[in-house]
């Protein structure tokens, strides 16, 4: 990918008030810890928080250096303006001021575009994902790729890209385009690796870089004890699940390891993925995430995990 990017990245929905309500001066915090623990990539989306997270983000990194650091952000759904009551119904706890369009046209992507640049207070993005078009194949691939492949083309964009909570359909996009990286929500964690035997040997077969989030699961993998009620997949997590993780987590403690700590560097490890986002509302969270992601992790941890079929035995060892 011809856009550089930090290993670690700051994922940007908790600071759009994902699940919960977090204060401005919390998701500033946040964004502050990031840049002071050397993150340099920042990822949001028009979807997290009706635009919150990104006019967040803006505010964060308001007077950098604007060449010093990478911001993604998102096409597929366009905000347009909306008087209903309540609260957002789609996980965020914002005001329902906005309702999401589907749009994959060209137009769509370029007012989606046009709107996360004033609201980042930005001129410009250096990497646009094609956002969650599960049913949207055909526009997709012949409306929105076009589109951002002509601003790539042109300069306007570094490079251009999908981001999913799948493998199949990126896979399509890596074999019948030209994209220049894929942001695999989960599909390759320590927990399940179902990517593992196609998608991510095309990404390497074809140059395509993988950004890796959701390496916790939604929070299954996020704490070195599993708890009850964690979160796999935006849901509460099935019992299977629970003990599969707390198994690995038993593991992770045998080698001193945290099962955070591993799941980070596992998804590193892959040599297709080039940086790992993790998410956080807060500065605490954040100097926690750059600490897991500074841990070592001994090779003994993934060979044990592997004898143990906790792990797929094809995993490239981190």
């Amino acid at each position: 990918m011809k856009v550089a990017v930090s290993r670690l990245g700051f994922g940007g929905a908790p600071i759009g008030n994902l699940y919960r309500e977090t204060s401005d001066s919390d998701a500033l915090g946040a964004v502050e810890a990031a840049w002071q623990a050397g993150v340099r990539y920042f990822d949001t989306a028009p979807h997290y928080g009706l635009g919150l997270s990104e006019r967040r983000l803006g505010l964060g990194l308001a007077g950098r250096p604007r060449d010093e650091y990478v911001i993604s952000t998102k096409v597929g759904r366009v905000l347009e303006p909306f008087d209903g009551s309540g609260l957002d119904d789609e996980g965020f706890a914002v005001p329902q001021a906005f309702r999401r369009v589907r749009d994959y046209s060209r137009d769509g992507v370029l007012r989606s575009l046009e709107s996360s640049l004033e609201r980042l207070g930005t001129d410009r993005v250096e990497i646009v994902y094609i956002h969650d078009p599960d049913d949207h194949w055909a526009s997709a691939v012949g409306e929105a790729y076009p589109a951002l492949e002509d601003l790539r083309s042109q300069g306007v964009v570094g490079a251009i890209g999908v981001g999913m909570n799948q493998w199949e359909m990126p896979e399509r996009f890596v074999r019948e385009t030209d994209i220049d990286v894929v942001m695999l929500a989960g599909r390759y964690t320590l927990l399940e690796q179902p990517s593992l035997t196609s998608f991510l040997p095309a990404c390497v077969d074809r140059g395509v870089s993988v950004v890796a989030c959701g390496v916790f699961n939604s929070g299954l993998l996020s704490k070195p004890v599993v708890a009850a009620g964690a979160k796999y997949n935006y849901e509460e997590a099935p019992l299977e699940l629970v003990e599969r993780a707390r198994a690995i987590a038993e593991v992770c403690g045998r080698h001193g390891v945290t099962l955070p700590e591993a799941a980070i560097q596992f998804a590193l490890g892959h040599p297709a993925v080039v940086s790992v986002v993790i998410g956080a509302r807060t500065a605490e969270q954040m100097t926690a995430n750059a600490a897991y992601f500074s841990a070592s992790v001994p090779e003994d941890l993934w060979n044990e995990l592997k004898a143990l079929d906790l792990v797929d035995p094809e995993v490239p060892t981190p």
